[in-house]
């Protein structure tokens, strides 16, 4: 047995804030001793080694990798998603070379010793020695009674802490019992979304990557929708201080999150356009990266604000109250079930209604307010999920995802259509080239026509949203029971 090398090591684990390696089973390793730093991804189901390559640091995308395995399994994976240090471990790391009586290595063991988890040996065999690793094998599984690692070391640091790799999730996944009162039931599905809002809100003000303003955004419009949505179970005071606080909480971020938006679709806008021109556009870019710099540093100083810290601090104050025994709220004392049952019901019939009185001739504001009427009535299926049979919710929360999809398109482009037109009159004062317009141009009627495609199609997406299937399953599970 010859001992080649003793040394501490620090092993740092990386995965997107909402944990995306893990749930694709891999995990990534990044080791740092005096010698060597290397990063590694394995996949932890397989037990096999993906890739794995020298790093002095770790870069905090995906694309920011150099060319190869590492970087194509990461930015697929994580996409717009940062790459963060999720938990490190310091230990001591062993290599041992196993010699035959000819002093030749006939195997390779790595140790890594842990002061508060169970060490790790890892068996590397050498060519034509094939036979060697096996019965080394037998002799510490049989003798030493040792056993294979089931588990990643991850999981097993994580456990010491409580924490899971994967514990952050922006789905709603709301248990509630269906005989619960209304306004206690309304209480858990705010400090559910509140809990995002908190998860999310450190990362949105550093910038770290855009998915946590977007997560932020969500909570705040899901709870914006409750606050409309779930009528009279708290107290009107309450819904209407809380209702203005929400609200401007979605006007702040939004500026940010429409630039976010434009920065993560340059390069679709680039190869939009004809090869010829697409570097043309270019100043664009810069043009928005700037833009979205001054709006993430007044949003970071407004999420820092006493109105923002001090108004949530009341909301959740208001949250961990105790409900009142004998509440005078109209619906507060309903069920959940029974208030779940209405509300859908009421707001499926207007996004019926409001759908079916579109025609071509009009105007853009109705597919605006059908797709605000959709949003409110996904929303609400998703917050009372769980009281409905997952299979059929399922169903139509998916044919009304793919309604919501068309609407959307066209609101998107309309939108960003109307911007790129006020975004080149404020670059006039710049010295931009005339070739940018002009590449601009060309960008903003490829949006037009994607808008006009996206109305042709209303049509034919909404008569399929509305079809009988459809109008029964919702009657079925929603409608008042005769």
């Amino acid at each position: 047995m010859q001992l080649v090398s003793r040394q501490k090591s620090l092993k740092t684990w990386y995965d997107s804030f909402d944990g995306r390696l893990y749930t694709n089973g891999i995990i990534c390793e990044f080791d740092q001793s005096r010698g060597a730093s290397s990063l590694t991804l394995l996949n932890f189901e397989q037990r096999q080694i993906i890739a794995s390559q020298e790093f002095d640091a770790i870069p905090s995308f995906g694309n920011q990798f150099s060319p190869g395995k590492i970087r194509s399994c990461l930015e697929t994976i994580l996409k717009m998603r940062a790459l963060l240090p999720v938990y490190s471990l310091g230990y001591y790391s062993y290599y041992i070379n196993i010699l035959n009586k000819d002093e030749k290595t006939t195997l390779r063991l790595f140790i890594e010793e842990y002061e508060m988890l169970n060490n790790r040996l890892i068996v590397q065999p050498v060519r034509g020695y094939d036979k060697a690793a096996e019965q080394f094998i037998e002799i510490i599984t049989t003798e030493l009674n040792l056993s294979p690692a089931d588990k990643p070391v991850l999981l097993m640091a994580l456990k010491l802490q409580g924490r899971k790799p994967d514990d952050y999730s922006s789905k709603l996944n709301i248990n509630l019992d269906p005989a619960m009162r209304a306004d206690i039931a309304s209480k858990y599905i705010y400090s559910h979304l509140l809990k995002t809002i908190k998860d999310n809100e450190q990362g949105a003000i550093a910038n770290i990557d855009s998915e946590f303003l977007h997560d932020f955004r969500v909570a705040v419009r899901r709870t914006r929708s409750g606050l409309s949505q779930i009528k009279e179970v708290l107290p009107g005071k309450i819904t209407a201080r809380f209702s203005e606080f929400f609200s401007w909480l979605g006007q702040i971020t939004g500026s940010t999150r429409d630039l976010d938006v434009y920065l993560l679709h340059f390069d679709d806008y680039k190869s939009s356009l004809p090869v010829s021109i697409r570097d043309d556009l270019n100043p664009l870019h810069e043009f928005l990266f700037a833009k979205q710099q001054k709006a993430q540093q007044e949003l970071a100083g407004k999420l820092r604000s006493a109105r923002y810290l001090s108004t949530l601090s009341e909301w959740e104050h208001f949250l961990k109250e105790q409900a009142p025994p004998n509440p005078v709220e109209a619906n507060a004392k309903l069920t959940i079930q029974q208030l779940a049952d209405r509300r859908i019901w009421k707001s499926y019939k207007r996004v019926v209604q409001e759908g079916s009185a579109i025609t071509e001739h009009s105007p853009s504001e109705a597919l605006h307010e059908l797709r605000k009427s959709c949003k409110k009535l996904r929303y609400l299926m998703e917050f009372f999920q769980n009281l409905y049979p997952q299979n059929q919710l399922k169903k139509l929360i998916k044919s009304l995802k793919e309604l919501q999809e068309v609407l959307g398109e066209f609101q998107d482009c309309q939108v960003q259509e109307s911007n790129l037109k006020l975004f080149s009159e404020e670059m006039l004062t710049s010295n931009i080239p005339a070739k940018t317009f002009l590449a601009m141009g060309v960008l903003i009627q490829n949006i037009h026509l994607r808008k006009c495609c996206a109305r042709r199609n209303f049509a034919s997406r909404f008569k399929l949203f509305k079809q009988p299937e459809n109008q029964s399953a919702f009657k079925a599970l929603f409608a008042p029971k005769d």
